[in-house]
């Protein structure tokens, strides 16, 4: 396993993570199947695991601090997140100083831990200043509450300039990472926050690095869902959203070269993210053993600029740029 610093932070974090989003609970073989991946996962050296207090109505933090409890404190990095409803009270919800306040313990009594690593804005709040919520989290860095915090989806460029400038102004713990959507398919982050992640050192922890499952190349163009898979229980219908016909053609040829290096097609999508130094370790999930050591092998591969560029042909995409005159 690899290494990268979160940003410019001192924090090191594995390049492959363990995500708890798809964890799914529900019945023993599950829990037995969940529990067997994240410690298979702590053996090869993944010492970074994402989880929210969302996830599962706060049953996914309480799942993996139990799994977690078995090791050094010192030896992993655990990810919480704060914004979702977590009651049905008006205060229960969004990115106010109480509702942080609040979470943050609840999600540490789930964990069980005296601290969580990464303290992560679930989404935007835009019912609350955002100078209430980065003094907030600021103080829980001051605390020892949270070690570092970062936001996650729907924080554009503007926001993140925004919170950089009130971060300089009152002189707060500085905001440290960046966790947004970021595959082949969606690279939307290269327009203009990746470039803003560089100027200020945060680092990026990208997720759903995988497009949903359509860049595992299982499914073809003209044949039916494989049984089992995300799109055919999926509530709301994300991966179905995704598998075009142009999608699945470029699938069709990104595995070609996969076949060409000797690894699988999630293997090449991984190793595509990593080849950005600003990301310090990718969000994978996995609901078995075999998809975990797939994702794993990432860590070990380097794309060459040839490769990188066949790849780019394929995907077809063009960072958006305005010239006038």
């Amino acid at each position: 396993m690899k290494y990268r610093s979160v940003g410019k932070s001192g924090l090191k974090v594995s390049t492959i993570a363990l995500g708890s989003w798809m964890t799914q609970l529900t019945n023993p073989e599950q829990l037995e199947t969940a529990e067997k991946t994240i410690r298979l996962a702590y053996e090869k050296g993944v010492n970074f695991f994402d989880c929210a207090d969302a996830y599962s109505g706060g049953e996914a933090e309480k799942f993996l601090g139990k799994v977690l409890r078995d090791y050094p404190r010192s030896s992993y990095v655990v990810s919480s997140k704060v914004f979702f409803p977590t009651g049905e009270g008006v205060n229960e919800r969004g990115l106010s100083r109480k509702h942080i306040f609040e979470n943050v313990d609840r999600s540490l009594k789930n964990l069980g831990v005296d601290y969580i690593d990464l303290y992560y804005c679930h989404r935007f709040d835009t019912t609350t200043p955002l100078e209430e919520t980065l003094r907030a989290l600021s103080d829980l860095v001051a605390q020892g509450k949270i070690l570092y915090y970062g936001v996650s989806e729907e924080w554009g460029g503007a926001r993140l300039e925004e919170a950089q400038k009130i971060i300089e102004e009152y002189h707060l713990y500085p905001l440290t990472s960046v966790q947004p959507e970021y595959n082949m398919m969606d690279r939307y982050i290269e327009h203009e926050i990746m470039g803003i992640c560089e100027k200020y050192g945060y680092g990026i922890t990208p997720f759903s690095p995988l497009a949903q499952g359509l860049l595992t190349g299982k499914y073809k163009k003209g044949q039916p869902y494989p049984e089992g898979s995300r799109a055919t229980f999926q509530a709301d219908r994300q991966i179905n959203n995704l598998l075009t016909d142009e999608n699945l053609d470029k699938v069709e040829a990104l595995s070609e070269i996969a076949k060409e290096l000797g690894i699988k097609m999630p293997v090449l999508a991984l190793a595509w993210i990593l080849r950005k130094n600003i990301v310090s370790s990718v969000i994978t999930g996995a609901s078995k053993a075999s998809q975990l050591e797939s994702n794993l092998e990432a860590a070990e591969v380097e794309l060459t600029p040839d490769v990188l560029r066949r790849i780019d042909d394929i995907l077809g995409f063009v960072p958006f740029e305005r010239h006038v005159g």
